[in-house]
């Protein structure tokens, strides 16, 4: 236990980057997520495939693959990206956003085909038919699942320590390295500082969904 106190400002330091990581690809996840299921939903069969093959392969490709796609692969094809804190940012939200895109078109598809008919029976276009009809009515059942999502990302911040980003388990890394002994504590402590992330959201999720039930 006194090893998790003794370097509690590495794990704070560690804790920050790991949240960092999480809210900025956890917000460029839902710009592009919502994004991809506009596109699912399209009328334009195009986009629809487009949207399709990007989500069914994000979501059935390990998380390292594409850490290993963009750092290692995509400089043979010209695009250098350096090992960091950004370039996981990209990986993350480019992962993420599949199971955000999913988790949004689940939502819409569970709001009944004839507000969106009615929506443009009276002149709307697609796009605003997505956004001022039927998004709507969506959004309380697609919050439990996307913070479910977000919570995943949370814990798979963790894969870019083998990346050159030093968040919460590269911090952990480097203690148990220096604190052999104590090596079960110092990964308590990490996952101490995982679960200040990770219990509020699912608290959170849980009130949202049982408010959903009971409005139904």
């Amino acid at each position: 236990m006194d090893v998790i106190v003794d370097n509690l400002p590495t794990y704070l330091q560690g804790f920050a980057s790991t949240l960092r990581l999480t809210l900025y690809s956890g917000a460029l996840a839902l710009a592009a997520g919502l994004l991809l299921a506009a596109l699912r939903v399209s009328p334009l069969r195009p986009l629809r495939a487009f949207s399709a093959v990007y989500v069914e392969v994000l979501r059935n490709t390990p998380l390292t693959l594409v850490f290993f796609g963009l750092v290692f692969v995509a400089p043979r094809f010209g695009l250098i990206t350096p090992l960091g804190f950004w370039t996981a940012v990209i990986c993350l939200a480019a992962y993420t956003s599949a199971f955000v895109a999913e988790a949004v078109r689940s939502g819409i598809n569970s709001v009944g085909i004839g507000q969106a008919e009615a929506a443009r029976a009276i002149g709307l276009t697609f796009g605003q038919t997505l956004g001022e009809v039927v998004l709507p009515q969506a959004v309380r059942s697609v919050i439990p699942p996307l913070i479910n999502v977000f919570i995943a990302l949370a814990k798979n911040t963790s894969v870019a320590a083998g990346f050159a980003v030093v968040e919460l388990m590269a911090t952990g890394r480097r203690l148990g390295t220096a604190n052999a002994a104590d090596g079960l504590w110092v990964l308590a402590g990490v996952a101490i500082f995982y679960l200040l992330i990770t219990i509020p959201l699912g608290v959170i999720a849980g009130t949202v969904e049982r408010k959903v039930a009971f409005s139904r």
